[in-house]
């Protein structure tokens, strides 16, 4: 029952992260530790994220912005490996802490003051790139920040989610060998549930896409920051 439950968290996050551009490991992530350890549920939610923006780079793959992602792709790898080296060592609860009220800030202002951006220059992406992929490797959860950055870029939707996933995706290829280097799963019966999460990843993505196509630019810009701030609430407490 505990894996049904987990696998059927896991198709909803698909769908949200596919609107939002963001979110499954967020969403995916705290469910997950109902059940497991930490450190297991991390690297499980890894896996389905790898699944669902391999899907997400497959059906956006003609809109994806090579040169966006190459500037947030290259730093994110550096610092994912760092992370997901440091994730026996550094404690996890005070950056989870300095990150949600970034979130919740910057999304609260944005929705405010709607002109609000981050300049969009090389070293925004820089350090847009760093920071998820830091965090990713660290924490599980580097989308969040990462979509803060690529919000100034203001780019068309689907655009902005096929460069996302993509930046998403090797980020994922870098901190899964390592999670599996240093052995994070001591229980490897977890394994069992990689197949079925690879469905629950496609199922999800193809929904959220139908749902995508009826959303507008300027909604979804909101959709985005209310989603920013609800999940900088739900680190903090």
């Amino acid at each position: 029952m505990e894996n049904i439950v987990f696998l059927i968290a896991s198709f909803f996050a698909a769908i949200a992260a596919t609107l939002a551009g963001f979110g499954s490991s967020t969403l995916l992530v705290p469910v997950a530790t109902m059940f497991m350890d930490l450190k297991t549920a991390i690297f499980l939610v890894a896996c389905f994220h790898l699944f669902s923006n391999t899907f997400k780079i497959k059906l956006f793959w003609n809109k994806i912005d090579l040169n966006i992602f190459l500037l947030f792709g290259i730093p994110s790898i550096c610092f994912a490996l760092i992370g997901a080296a440091l994730i026996s060592i550094v404690p996890v609860d005070v950056v989870k802490s300095i990150l949600a009220v970034f979130l919740i800030v910057f999304s609260l202002y944005s929705l405010v003051k709607p002109r609000f951006v981050i300049k969009k220059t090389r070293s925004s992406a820089f350090i847009g790139g760093g920071l998820s992929g830091f965090l990713a490797g660290l924490i599980g959860l580097g989308g969040a920040i990462r979509s803060t950055f690529l919000v100034a870029f203001d780019m068309p939707k689907e655009i902005y989610i096929g460069t996302s996933a993509m930046i998403a995706f090797v980020i994922d290829l870098t901190r899964i060998p390592a999670y599996l280097f240093v052995k994070i799963v001591q229980d490897t019966s977890y394994y069992m549930l990689i197949p079925f999460m690879f469905i629950s990843a496609y199922l999800g993505v193809k929904t959220g896409k139908i749902l995508l196509q009826k959303i507008s630019q300027q909604t979804f810009r909101k959709i985005v920051l209310i989603a920013l701030f609800f999940i900088g609430i739900k680190m903090l407490f």
